[in-house]
């Protein structure tokens, strides 16, 4: 959908809306994916978006649901009885539709479950909603086909008809057991190709992929990655087929992790958008803000223990900000690449050799950086700056190469640290890494600079 098509219906669904036009508004958004009613719902005031809700089928609004913004659907939820929120997960797949009841309270979670006719699509949402978010128990669904190794072919399709009008979609066919036990899986090809008579056990492909209800979420977004696969079958602690996730749950999980580290990179410290309230914003924000001040006393304190090389060599405090702003950047860069490379599983080998490796490149990025500043200090530099002479310019030129050095060990060592220890390594992206760098760089100058120009 063009923008300019987007903006046609908003505007038209408002007016549709004001004038109580159902059979308009039913006519405008006919035909339109989930995806992009839900866009346009963002854009309209609360009311307008539950009277939408209101009106449309239940098959249609539970998609739309499952799609919208976090707040507005945790807003519309709210609003709607539990007898409404059940007719709405009834159209949904497990998956889906155990999600939205896993953002309800506790009391309103049981009711509306009573409310869910179907009983077997009931007991499917209760046994998902034991796993957590974060691991493959909670983003599986239990729509999946299966048939039985003892089967033959002629068996195996009539029982999968009638397995598939329960579903959307058919993405594998797996194979079991009498215990469920997963085996394998069955190609369309096959079944296609192969005597009716002929026994699954002899023609199913025994070389499967799957993941257990514990693994995390990460874990399985590292196989379904690295295999590229479609969907991944999921088995219980002794191994009996249970469910399926599909590629748009890892998406939508891979999305929102890269939300959570972006932002903690960013020194933001909760999960925030940018319409959330002036309140909600300061406390995202504000627990960093204070590290950093915190940080910016330590600085402060350091500088204090060198006050005799601001009557010696002032010219030394003008390149303050350039060793700081130097640390900070090298140390982001270094965490970042080991952050990346501890979630998308590609950080193997040795620690040791991984920091020879940052100590190799540091030393020769800081090398030519502190070439590049030798040659504008002669150049430049020593006619603007008074005092700044060769030896000065040396004092900078070694400080820049071990702040650079340093902030390189850093940056790679506690991200790792941090994982190791089970912490979020995304947090040392942030402000962590730029204060602490900040500070041991401005330490590691100055200590130099009073080695070599001795005050």
């Amino acid at each position: 959908m063009t923008y300019k098509e987007y903006r046609h219906i908003t505007e038209n669904l408002q007016k549709y809306i004001a004038q109580k036009n159902n059979a308009r508004i039913v006519q405008l958004l006919d035909g339109l994916h989930a995806a992009d009613l839900a866009e346009i719902l963002d854009e309209l005031d609360f009311e307008q978006a539950l009277y939408v809700i209101r009106l449309l089928d239940s098959d249609i609004t539970a998609d739309i649901i499952a799609e919208l913004d976090d707040d507005l659907k945790e807003k519309i939820l709210e609003s709607l009885s539990a007898k409404e929120i059940a007719e709405e997960v009834e159209e949904l797949e497990t998956d889906d539709a155990a999600d939205i009841i896993a953002e309800l309270p506790e009391d309103k979670k049981v009711e509306v479950i009573s409310h869910i006719d179907d009983k077997e699509h009931a007991k499917d949402i209760v046994e998902l909603l034991r796993y957590d978010e974060d691991t493959a128990g909670g983003l599986m669904g239990k729509e999946f086909i299966k048939v039985n190794e003892n089967w033959n072919v002629l068996r195996a399709v009539a029982d999968m008809r009638k397995q598939a009008e329960e579903m959307e979609k058919v993405h594998t066919i797996y194979v079991v057991d009498d215990e469920d036990h997963l085996k394998g899986r069955l190609s369309l090809k096959k079944l296609l190709t192969t005597s009716t008579k002929t026994p699954i056990k002899d023609v199913y492909n025994n070389n499967i992929h799957f993941v257990n209800v514990n693994d995390s979420a990460d874990e399985v977004a590292r196989i379904m990655q690295k295999y590229d696969l479609f969907v991944i079958p999921v088995v219980d602690e002794i191994g009996r087929l249970v469910g399926q996730i599909t590629i748009d749950d890892v998406v939508d999980y891979i999305k929102e992790e890269a939300e959570k580290d972006y932002q903690m990179a960013a020194g933001i410290s909760e999960d925030v958008e940018a319409d959330d309230s002036v309140f909600q914003l300061m406390k995202a924000r504000l627990p960093w803000l204070i590290v950093a001040l915190i940080g910016g006393f330590a600085s402060v304190i350091v500088l204090s223990g060198f006050g005799n090389a601001m009557n010696q060599y002032g010219t030394l405090f003008f390149f303050t900000p350039l060793i700081a702003a130097t640390a900070g950047n090298v140390g982001v860069q270094s965490s970042a690449i080991v952050v990346q490379g501890l979630a998308n599983g590609t950080l193997t080998g040795s620690v040791w050799k991984r920091l020879i490796k940052e100590v190799s490149l540091s030393l020769m990025n800081g090398i030519i950086l502190a070439i590049i500043l030798l040659l504008i200090g002669k150049f430049l530099l020593g006619h603007i700056l008074t005092g700044f002479d060769l030896k000065m310019a040396i004092t900078v030129a070694i400080s820049l190469v071990s702040v650079i050095i340093m902030a390189s060990l850093i940056g790679t060592f506690i991200p790792l640290f941090l994982h190791k220890r089970g912490i979020d390594p995304a947090v040392a992206t942030g402000p962590f890494i730029t204060t602490s760098n900040d500070i041991f760089g401005i330490y590691i100058f100055f200590t130099i600079a009073k080695l070599i120009l001795g005050f």
